[in-house]
């Protein structure tokens, strides 16, 4: 759950080195380090806490090399502190790490290590990598490049778990070995110089040309030659890819912060995500899915699996599904999913969803219904990523990149996809349903309406000022509305740190009512026209036990009976919760200004879980 970056070129490596780890801050920020080749060997300077503060450490500018490691850290296997901070070297200061995942035989490892003489002065599972190189270096009989590389292969067949590593040797001033298995790593081609990232944002304003590795595929960098091997080091070839993200838009362009900047690049997203798979006159089209009519009725299930804001992405989804298409869909926790024995088969259709592309859980997910014979999909929105190599099919949302840590964009994009592959799908099944017509328009006219509920923000952030000192904030909604008060509640907690519920508005009476008390904050999501009747009476139930109430609606509602109305365009039922949500992310986003906090950066979470 860490951001690493690379450098091997012609330029001091220090100052890339810390600009791409600013860029990678989201990933995690509680510390952070380099290593460089000096003439005197290994250089290393890190310290606990944000990545400005290496501007401040002693020697920093006097840093010469020109090949070098970084590292921003989120704290899985010790304090966040100075020992712990990345990178790490062995006892002989020969080789410096960096890497991002998780080891989980570090014990076994660490253990065996010491009775060989060696000493550990972290508390990280990292610090094992490092010494595990050094103690097969010893062993080789080729003390050359070669040599190096068997050793980074003999110590990684020892490590179970996931890690992307990146690793260089004082003894090989112009080179570098990079290695990958269920973490994120890619590498961006310049003119003599090549880098390094977990994420491609990170490096884009150097290049747009990148190497993608797949797992346990190693790589020996020089300054101007990337070579390849396989698990078995045998050479490989590899061609680059061209990523076509404007580095400006990795910038804050003009916005406080990256999370109100990717809010109001919704419009965007939706246009691009949407893109030229649709048009109102014509079949959806998905040149990336070869699925058939004979095999989308036979399937017996569907299940999208997920986490957090992305599950949530998939109960929107399960409803367009089931409404167009009639066939039965389930939304399941990547987390729990592999651990209750789903009900699998060849009939199955799996579909995975992950913002990154690198959620380990979800991974693990689509590794186990590929075993029980499912066909998987992958909805992501990060080109190369570890998702979309795994899968039998991949789907990008084109959102561009999101940096702020609690998604925005990302959500809206994963919404309207699975709009537009409902529609395929109902449209290979040939299913005789003459709404389609009006949701392909409706679709069409999204980014508008977005711009326009856009507008409201003022109104957001006046209510937000009356309640961010709240300690409990509830949300209600029923039908797709309610996945929508879901999202909500979970923005809210994510950035401002209130404690947020939500809930079925119909389940009220059934227990959280005797939650509510005078003067306790009410959000209500009322969109669908069929629901409105029943929405409104459970409303009055919390009004009438002195809630404060904020609404969002597109229906005809009489304002005066709460707070604050917050009335959004009219659009199809099924896409409402691309425009309602859009009022609950500036919500979250203005109460946590109010209370001072850093709304991009939120404490004890990373933008891309890469472990259990």
């Amino acid at each position: 759950m860490c951001g690493i970056v690379g450098y091997i070129g012609t330029q001091k490596a220090s100052p890339i080195l810390i600009n791409g780890l600013i860029r990678l801050e989201y990933r995690g920020y509680d510390s952070a380090g380099i290593s460089t080749i000096e003439k005197e060997g290994l250089s290393i300077m890190k310290d606990q806490g944000r990545v400005k503060n290496l501007y401040s450490l002693d020697g920093i500018n006097n840093l010469e090399g020109t090949i070098g490691i970084a590292h921003t850290r989120w704290a899985t296997h010790g304090k966040p502190s100075k020992e712990n901070s990345h990178p790490h070297l062995d006892n002989s200061k020969t080789f410096g790490v960096v890497h991002n995942g998780i080891i989980e035989n570090y014990n076994e490892l660490r253990e065996n290590l010491n009775k060989k003489g060696y000493t550990f002065y972290s508390e990280t599972d990292t610090e094992v990598i490092p010494n595990l190189i050094h103690y097969y270096y010893t062993k080789e009989a080729k003390k050359d490049l070669s040599g190096f590389l068997q050793a980074v292969k003999n110590a990684c067949s020892e490590l179970k778990g996931s890690f992307a590593l990146e690793i260089i040797c004082k003894h090989y001033p112009d080179n570098m070995i990079v290695v990958r298995k269920d973490s994120p790593l890619v590498i961006g081609k310049g003119e003599n110089e090549n880098y390094i990232s977990s994420d491609i944002p990170a490096i884009l304003s150097f290049t747009k040309n990148f190497y993608l590795i797949n797992d346990l595929e190693y790589c020996i960098l020089s300054r101007n030659n990337a070579q390849f091997y396989d698990k078995d080091l045998n050479p490989i070839k590899k061609e680059t890819k061209s990523i076509e993200w404007n580095a400006s838009s990795a910038e804050k362009d003009g916005f406080e912060d990256y999370m109100l900047k990717e809010i109001y690049e919704q419009p965007i997203a939706i246009r691009e995500t949407v893109g030229a798979r649709l048009f109102e006159n014509s079949k959806c089209t998905f040149d990336e899915l070869n699925f058939t009519k004979e095999y989308l009725k036979n399937i017996n299930k569907i299940y999208i699996v997920a986490c957090g804001t992305a599950m949530h992405a998939g109960l929107v989804g399960k409803n367009m599904i089931e409404k167009l298409c009639r066939i039965q869909t389930e939304v399941d926790v990547a987390s729990e999913f592999r651990y209750r024995n789903p009900l699998i088969d060849e009939k199955t259709l799996c579909i995975f969803i992950s913002q990154s592309g690198e959620t380990a859980d979800t991974i693990a997910a689509l590794k186990l219904s590929k075993e029980k014979g499912a066909k998987t999909l992958a909805i992501t929105n990060v080109i190369g990523s570890s998702i979309t190599r795994e899968a039998d099919y991949s789907l990008y949302t084109h959102a561009g990149p999101e940096i702020a840590v609690a998604s925005t964009k990302a959500y809206t994009s994963q919404v309207i996809l699975f709009a537009t592959l409902s529609i395929y799908f109902a449209e290979t099944l040939e299913v005789n349903n003459s709404s389609i017509a009006t949701l392909k328009n409706d679709i069409l006219e999204l980014p508008k309406k977005i711009e326009d509920t856009l507008k409201i923000s003022e109104n957001v952030k006046d209510f937000a000022k009356q309640v961010y000192q709240e300690k409990d904030i509830f949300f209600l909604g029923r039908g797709i509305d309610e996945t929508v008060a879901r999202e909500g509640s979970l923005k809210l907690k994510e950035i401002s740190y209130i404690h947020a519920e939500s809930y079925p508005a119909g389940e009220l009476k059934h227990g959280p009512i005797a939650l509510i008390e005078n003067g306790i904050t009410v959000v209500g999501v009322v969109t669908d026209k069929d629901l409105l009747e029943k929405s409104v009476s459970n409303i009055q139930e919390v009004i009438t036990r002195g809630a404060k109430t904020l609404i969002i609606t597109n229906q005809n509602l009489d304002d005066k009976m709460f707070n604050e109305v917050i009335n959004i365009p009219c659009t199809n039922s099924l896409l409402s919760p691309i425009l309602s949500i859009i009022p609950l992310q500036l919500f979250s986003y203005y109460i946590a200004k109010e209370k001072g906090l850093d709304v991009d950066k939120p404490r004890n979470l990373a933008k891309s879980v890469t472990v259990e």
